[in-house]
């Protein structure tokens, strides 16, 4: 259930985010089989449990989890590609002519929607956990055009979903820089031993250290000759360990044994009761780390309202 990656969404506005309500709303775009000459489908599964009465949204003390699931078929580009090739030259050879792009963007077409019905289908799903008192969406995505397919199909459901991706009043770039130069991090954040740096012009290089001092003589030369850190892994507290980068996106998120500890002790031997135990304590932990990661960040950007 942990999540191992987080993009972090401000909900802007007051919206009814009542887990009976979201039900409703969900189950009007559930998740389904791709049909024969479709090449994706998109919809909501249930994120505990399976068959038809499983809820759509988990809900424990005010805070909801929920889950997409994707299914496209897998359809390699070298064999529509080898197919084509071998279309044209029959027509080309046979009928001593040359064939356009108009003729060939319609013969690609026609041998797409031969092969569909025979091509296999790959499954993906992307967790989202709503803390409506905190007014944050926590989405479990390795990129924003990921996340980003979650909550459009989650605002034409619901109706509205007045949200945007959570900044800070400092670049984070900046931030994460002066920690290294320091060698210092804020409060309850401590630097790990990977990190990014990159040169400022658009043309500059970068360097990868991967389990190396990052307070070293060679790392603190790279910063005096002006690259700037866009990625650095973090521990905080005695709870996670994660990479965090420019774009305030969390990567290779992992939460301690310690809390582990505590969610197989408060959920007992019933599997359901285990997600549930974990969902509700990775939810109460990010209650308290991302006010104190904004913090530590410079605080977190308000647009102005026009």
């Amino acid at each position: 259930m942990w999540f191992r990656n987080l993009l972090i969404y401000r909900i802007t506005q007051v919206i009814d985010l009542a887990a009976e309500t979201l039900e409703a709303a969900l189950a009007s775009r559930l998740a389904r089989p791709c049909e024969s000459q479709e090449l994706t489908t998109y919809g909501f599964a249930a994120p505990f449990g399976k068959g038809p009465d499983a809820p759509l949204v988990h809900a424990t003390e005010g805070m909801l989890l929920i889950s997409a699931r994707k299914e496209e078929r897998m359809l390699p580009g070298h064999v529509v590609r080898d197919a084509l090739k071998e279309k044209v030259d029959a027509i080309e050879s046979e009928q001593l002519r040359k064939v356009y792009k108009k003729e060939r963007d319609q013969l690609k077409d026609e041998i797409v929607q031969t092969f569909l019905p025979r091509a296999f289908t790959r499954k993906s799903g992307t967790f989202a956990g709503i803390d409506p008192v905190a007014g944050l969406i926590y989405i479990d995505a390795s990129s924003p055009k990921r996340a980003e397919d979650l909550l459009s199909t989650l605002r034409e459901v619901i109706g509205s979903l007045p949200v945007r991706p959570v900044t800070t009043k400092i670049a984070p770039t900046a931030t994460l820089t002066d920690w290294l130069k320091q060698q210092k991090a804020a409060e309850g954040f401590f630097v790990l031993d990977q990190t990014l740096l990159r040169d400022t012009c658009a043309e500059g290089g970068s360097i990868a250290a991967k389990h190396q001092d990052l307070t070293s003589e060679e790392i603190q030369l790279h910063l005096s000759t002006g690259k700037q850190v866009t990625q650095l892994s973090l521990a905080w507290q005695d709870k996670l360990t994660f990479d965090l980068d420019d774009k305030l996106q969390i990567k290779r998120l992992r939460f301690t044994d310690l809390l582990q500890d505590q969610a197989n002790q408060d959920g007992g031997d019933d599997a359901l009761s285990q997600q549930s135990a974990s969902f509700f304590l990775m939810m109460r932990t990010f209650r308290e780390f991302v006010p104190e990661l904004l913090t530590a960040l410079g605080g977190e950007e308000i647009p102005q309202s026009i």
